[in-house]
């Protein structure tokens, strides 16, 4: 007798809500059990990554400024999500947002003047819906996946920013390096708290996540998307075209992720370099999953997903953990995250039940002809 999922007529709300919590545990757990079996100290590795940043003040800064672009994207994306919209290309809408805002950097580098920074930033937000726009226009008119075509273009973002840093934007004062030329006082983002490293970027990411749930529960675009994503179906008979629903979904998310890039190039970055993809993109996805497609789990699946960029760069020194272990605390988050997801909305049953079929019933119609 073997086992199979049965889906349950109401998923428990207290376990769809303590889903995300059982799964960062079991990574954490798991984690541990499988870095000590590799050879490493893997209980001091949960520690370092996951427990020791909470009690520093100084990598609390670094936490917050890494958990704004992750908050950013992730939003974005989870408008798509909710739509059944699969914008799989953050990491290279980022990354075109951060090179549209350089080139306006670049270009206006001898010049001075306060609305350089916001030109930059209107130019990022741009460039990330720009590149979001492939994948909406072969959805829409070819039918392909924009799951494909999103995540393909990723790497063709990627290729361009190489290009660039060792052509035609080369510094050529920096020392055969492939970078930019630093930005000037004019095209870097100002400290939301002085003498810290919260540059601007990060109140802007909390707000822009409070004004997407504001727009998803009371617009009337926020409702089209929700209903597009429930039943596509309902939506035709509600008026609402389901390709304008994917370019709106693909836009907006290109559009945060693009502003994302560009705070990063004019905040922690301060220049553009080939090191700039950081992989923001994908972990955003998780991100998104994790704070239940919903603005303000976002921004708590934020800090906890941004711990492990900040946890994992003091854990290689410390105790000699390998860069790729942030990787992999990141999948094991996800793969346990849609464990329990599954377990939440499916029961195991033993055995192939099927059910049982009623007995008929006789007919009180009489058989024999009328005499």
């Amino acid at each position: 007798m073997g086992l199979r999922l049965e889906k349950r007529l109401v998923p428990s709300r207290a376990m769809v809500v303590a889903a995300p919590l059982l799964a960062v545990g079991l990574t954490l757990l798991v984690g541990a059990v499988a870095f000590t079996l590799s050879g490493f100290d893997g209980f001091g590795a949960i520690r370092e990554i996951f427990l020791e940043p909470l009690f520093d003040a100084y990598r609390w800064q670094d936490l917050l400024v890494k958990a704004a672009p992750l908050a950013l994207i992730a939003t974005g994306l989870s408008i798509g999500f909710r739509a059944n919209v699969w914008n799989i290309g953050g990491e290279g809408q980022y990354v075109l947002g951060g090179l549209a805002g350089t080139g306006i950097a670049l270009a206006t580098m001898g010049s001075e003047g306060p609305w350089i920074l916001p030109a930059m930033i209107l130019c990022g937000i741009i460039g990330g819906m720009a590149w979001a726009a492939f994948p909406a226009l072969l959805r829409t008119k070819l039918g392909v996946s924009e799951i494909l075509s999103s995540l393909m273009l990723n790497y063709v973002s990627i290729q361009l920013l190489y290009y660039l840093m060792r052509g035609p934007w080369k510094d050529p004062e920096g020392f055969n390096f492939p970078q930019t030329a630093l930005f000037t006082e004019w095209q870097i983002l100002p400290m939301a708290v002085p003498d810290t490293l919260i540059h601007v970027g990060v109140p802007i990411a909390f707000v822009l996540a409070l004004a997407a749930w504001f727009a998803l529960a009371r617009t009337v675009a926020g409702f089209q998307i929700r209903v597009v994503g429930l039943s596509p179906q309902a939506a035709r008979y509600g008026g609402f075209r389901e390709s304008r629903t994917v370019w709106l979904a693909l836009l907006l998310g290109g559009g945060f992720a693009g502003l994302a890039g560009v705070l990063e190039a004019a905040g922690p970055f301060g220049q553009m370099v080939p090191a700039f993809p950081t992989g923001y993109g994908y972990t955003a996805i998780i991100v998104a999953f994790l704070g239940r497609l919903h603005p303000v789990g976002i921004l708590l699946a934020s800090l906890v997903l941004a711990l492990t960029y900040v946890g994992g760069e003091s854990a290689q020194t410390s105790i000699g953990l390998p860069a790729a272990a942030i990787g992999v605390f990141q999948a094991m988050m996800l793969f346990f995250l849609l464990g329990v997801d599954i377990l939440v909305r499916y029961r195991l049953v033993s055995g192939s039940r099927t059910p049982k079929l009623a007995a008929p019933v006789a007919s009180t119609r009489s058989t024999e002809a009328p005499a």
